[in-house]
């Protein structure tokens, strides 16, 4: 059994969401200066690095993170690769011959590269999934879908994909790093941090390969 972490490094300097709060962590105690033990304050938002998009992110009723179905979040996962795209959508997803009991559906494209080259810089031009894709998802009852950039819709039009699929009950998993992992079948495991009243959380990520 081999565990592969999928999840990216969340670190001072590390891109976030445009307008969204930059990455701090201070010190505020080290060993030696008068103490015993090093603390840190963190300061990041909640749509950082690897994490998970609840209902209330997009829906004004929704549920936050606390509120979601743990067993949408541990289970068989399909890891399928496009390359040479630039956009997800519903015709793309008609050729791919995705199994109709898939669940668990993670993207993998291009924008994996981008967290091996420990680019800093967030890149707009990321691939992502149009609304025709959201609802193709919808309609095969998938119930998790995982991208490798920091959102699952296109930059400058997140509302349309976020709203299809969040209205859904569909959970959108956004940083994802699969870069040197296969496609195929797994075991995914993603859990986000239990922040009560929040929209969205940090999370971490992993495959389980269960034939290694």
């Amino acid at each position: 059994m081999a565990i592969i972490d999928i999840s990216v490094n969340i670190k001072p300097g590390f891109p976030v969401w445009p307008g969204h709060p930059e990455i701090r962590f201070t010190p505020i105690q080290k060993i030696g200066n008068d103490s015993k033990a090093n603390v840190t304050q963190i300061e990041l938002g909640a749509h950082s690095g690897t994490h998970l998009d609840a209902p209330l992110h997009f829906l004004k009723d929704g549920c936050d993170v606390t509120g979601i179905d743990l067993e949408i979040l541990i289970g068989p996962a399909l890891l399928i690769e496009v390359s040479d795209v630039q956009v997800v959508d519903a015709a793309l997803l008609d050729k791919l011959s995705i199994p109709k009991n898939t669940e668990r559906l993670l993207i993998k494209t291009s924008n994996s590269q981008l967290w091996s080259e420990n680019n800093t810089m967030f890149h707009k031009d990321f691939v992502a999934i149009s609304d025709s894709g959201a609802k193709w998802i919808v309609e095969h009852g998938i119930r998790l879908v995982g991208v490798d950039y920091l959102s699952v819709a296109p930059y400058g039009n997140t509302g349309p994909t976020h709203y299809t699929l969040l209205q859904a009950g569909i959970v959108p998993v956004e940083g994802l790093n699969f870069d040197g992992v296969k496609e195929g079948r797994y075991h995914l495991i993603c859990l986000p941090i239990k922040l009560e009243g929040c929209e969205g959380a940090p999370a971490r990520a992993v495959l389980i390969d269960l034939d290694r």
